[in-house]
């Protein structure tokens, strides 16, 4: 993928002349980058194979691409940003990164992601190592709590649906893997990118983890990332109502593992109910009732999900 002349690029001052082991790649839209290179930063300052590239998708906001780019110029350590003129979707930030790593093996971290350990990096640089992998899933966590009520049902959703035990993930595969903190051998994504006809959020990582599976060995391992990125009730709503071409492209491409997944069979069950629609501003109403137990809220927003999917294969 070559320099696109709608894409800016910023370097820090200090760059290795070898190739690093390690390229880290770390896609945002309209959030703050800033943190997380400082984090990385912190672990790379004895190693002299790591570099850091960054993108921004797009957020068309001058004043925190100001911010990023002086970091950028500041860092002890070679980095790179990325700024696009235009928002081109998650799998295309993705693949564009890779397209400008320089190392064989890359790792994607989401901007709002931070690492839990002391040693993530090198965690990742043993496995690549010692373990002979083509894919390596570190996990994620979330806060334990948070302050705001809008960010809570997120944060239990996560804590259900995605913050998986080492043994659960290596048991289920490649059913929990995201590419929010995933570490890939180059020569993989090369031949399989992701699907940039994947718009908008969701699913393209999920689909991407499915068509890999059976071709490449994946490992998982116990060196889970902070998700510090918490959505609004009303983000989860917005999100879960539009991402249903998603999806379904997902359930098209990989029927067998998708008839697998209860949301699956919960929405083909929808389908077939007349008027299931008009459930749809009782369980908003649900979800958005902070005093209402968590479970009936995670249940309503589950539902409310699957109704907008079963429409989006009508």
């Amino acid at each position: 993928m070559s320099n696109l002349p709608n894409i800016t690029h910023t370097q820090s001052l200090k760059q290795f002349r070898q190739s690093p082991i390690l390229s880290v790649l770390i896609p945002y839209y309209k959030d703050n980058p800033i943190p997380a290179l400082t984090a990385l930063l912190e672990q790379c300052q004895d190693k002299k194979d790591i570099e850091i590239l960054i993108y921004d998708d797009g957020s068309d906001e001058p004043e925190l691409n100001q911010k990023v780019c002086a970091a950028v110029k500041e860092a002890v350590a070679p980095v790179h940003l990325f700024i696009a003129a235009e928002n081109r979707g998650r799998s295309f930030a993705r693949n564009y990164l890779k397209s400008k790593a320089k190392a064989d093996w890359v790792l994607f971290l989401d901007a709002d992601m931070r690492p839990e350990n002391p040693d993530f990096i090198q965690a990742y640089l043993d496995g690549i190592k010692t373990k002979n992998p083509d894919v390596i899933f570190g996990g994620f966590t979330v806060p334990q709590s948070t302050d705001d009520p809008e960010r809570e049902l997120h944060r239990a959703f996560s804590m259900v649906s995605d913050c998986l035990s080492l043994e659960d993930r290596i048991a289920k595969g490649p059913q929990y893997v995201c590419s929010s903190n995933l570490c890939v051998k180059k020569t993989v994504i090369d031949a399989e990118p992701f699907d940039p006809e994947f718009n908008g959020w969701g699913w393209e990582d999920s689909e991407w983890a499915a068509r890999i599976a059976h071709k490449y060995k994946l490992i998982h391992i116990d060196n889970p990332a902070l998700h510090l990125g918490l959505e609004t009730t009303d983000t989860l709503l917005r999100r879960f109502k539009t991402s249903g071409a998603n999806y379904r492209r997902f359930t098209a491409k990989h029927p067998d593992l998708a008839k697998t997944l209860m949301l699956y069979g919960v929405t083909r069950r929808l389908q077939r109910v007349p008027g299931q629609k008009l459930m749809r501003p009782i369980l908003k109403a649900c979800v958005k009732l902070n005093h209402l137990p968590v479970r009936l809220r995670l249940f309503a927003l589950k539902l409310w999900r699957a109704s907008w999917y079963a429409e989006a294969f009508s």
